[in-house]
């Protein structure tokens, strides 16, 4: 009989912890968590009493015997932990909204994960991502470090760079995808398989198997006219058909930022006068989904969760525990070292491909064709930014910085890089101690 679980859960106060609650309910059969953790920081502390009370009641309810402790020390959390989870925002939701602000000032995509905002959010990150690595290191060696805190390409890149930790990262594209997937062709998920290639929030669907057929051109016809193939917080401008037929694969949501940057600058900049920027939204989704949590008599997920962008968040994060954990042998997406399985990038850096998920981890599969120059041109250059911003994150490198956004088809000029930098330097002072 196997030992019950410890699973720790650092940025336990947010506001997605009640779908991975939903998930760990769903699966206790064959995931017998016997302690949770929930760790926040001291300006997380109400959040998370009001999440913590909320799981606590889902779990009576279920009658599910996991015991939840709350609290404020992460080593206490950490320690002897089997899964170490990570879903933090440095900074919280106003360094967010400085992310999206500051890059919009010099007429440049202003987004979380990706450019300069995506820059500002690892920079900030990256120092106290390595900082829960070396408690895990000390307190729980044999724990994995599952990260879903963004940008997650680059922070397991840091991980798998810098620390001896067991990490893979992890995202809800690939498992989005295949939902999505399975909805054009009203079929069940199980029917549906994927290949992905490329880094985190910059991959390419590139075989799609549904009962057994490729169907890939199939989807990339459907997907020029298919609403719904973006995540909550990219707005769902169609593809091209031509340029879909062209690509040979199934760009992510987020690759509208880089394949129509002029329409994507243009909807930032007039919901910056009106809605204002997709985290003025959260901040008010958060705040209602706060007060939903606080009703003693709400013992369930609430429904309005699906607007905070976060769809599937469980079901990839459980997955993969489980697969681990119960030695399944199945193939999920996640974030890896390269190792060689995409030729035309380094053998260190962090990719987002199939893998192969077993008690040792996750084992990345070949893949099985040559990237086209029209994929691999914009990859290495991502790629090239992620490893200076890497570096720009450990060290406090000024010039790494402005390279990694002088690079970056986002920004693409040195003179806007430096004054972004600086920008960003000045406004998160208070988080950037490498610097």
């Amino acid at each position: 009989m196997k030992k019950g679980l410890k699973v720790c859960v650092i940025g336990g106060g947010s506001s997605y912890t009640p779908e991975l609650i939903e998930g760990f309910i769903i699966r206790h059969a064959e995931l017998p968590v016997e302690e949770l953790y929930l760790v926040d920081i001291e300006a997380g502390k109400e959040k998370l009493e009001i999440v913590g009370a909320l799981a606590k009641r889902m779990l009576e309810k279920a009658g599910v015997p996991t015991k939840i402790t709350l609290t404020l020390d992460r080593r206490e959390a950490i320690k002897d932990a089997d899964f170490v989870i990570t879903q933090i925002r440095v900074g919280l939701l106003e360094a967010r909204a400085r992310d999206e602000h500051i890059p919009l000032r010099y007429n440049c995509i202003g987004q979380e994960t990706t450019g300069a905002g995506g820059f500002a959010k690892a920079i900030r990150t990256i120092p106290v991502v390595l900082d829960i690595c070396k408690d895990i290191e000390e307190l729980a060696p044999n724990a994995f470090l599952l990260n879903f805190t963004n940008p997650a390409g680059i922070l397991t890149e840091a991980v798998l760079t810098h620390t001896n930790v067991k990490t893979i990262g992890l995202c809800n594209i690939p498992i989005g995808t295949k939902m999505q997937v399975a909805k054009l062709f009203d079929t069940e998920v199980s029917d549906v398989f994927i290949e992905m290639v490329g880094i985190n929030h910059l991959n390419w669907t590139t075989k799609i198997i549904v009962q057994g057929k490729d169907i890939t051109s199939e989807v990339l016809s459907k997907a020029s006219d298919a609403k719904g193939l973006t995540m909550k917080n990219v707005p769902d401008f169609g593809w091209d058909d031509d340029f879909l037929q062209s690509l040979g694969s199934l760009p992510c949501a987020y690759h509208r930022y880089f394949y129509m940057k002029e329409e994507m600058l243009a909807e930032q900049l007039e919901s910056l006068n009106t809605t204002g920027t997709r985290a003025n939204v959260v901040q008010q989704v958060e705040t209602e989904l706060f007060e939903l949590y606080k009703d003693e008599n709400l013992a369930m997920k609430p429904p309005q969760l699906q607007e905070r962008g976060g769809a599937y968040y469980s079901e990839a994060a459980l997955d993969l525990i489980s697969s681990i954990y119960n030695n399944k042998r199945d193939i999920q997406t996640v974030n890896v070292m390269n190792n060689g399985v995409i030729s035309c990038l380094p053998d260190h850096v962090a990719v987002e491909v199939n893998c192969v998920i077993d008690a040792q981890g996750a084992h990345p599969l070949h893949v099985s064709e040559e990237l086209p120059p029209q994929v691999k041109g914009l990859l290495q250059v991502v790629k090239a930014y992620e490893t200076l911003t890497v570096e720009a994150g450990v060290t406090g490198n000024y010039q790494a910085s402005i390279h990694a956004l002088t690079i970056h088809p986002l920004v693409g000029s040195a003179t806007l890089a430096k004054k972004i930098v600086d920008d960003i330097l000045a406004e998160n002072k208070e988080y950037l101690p490498q610097f």
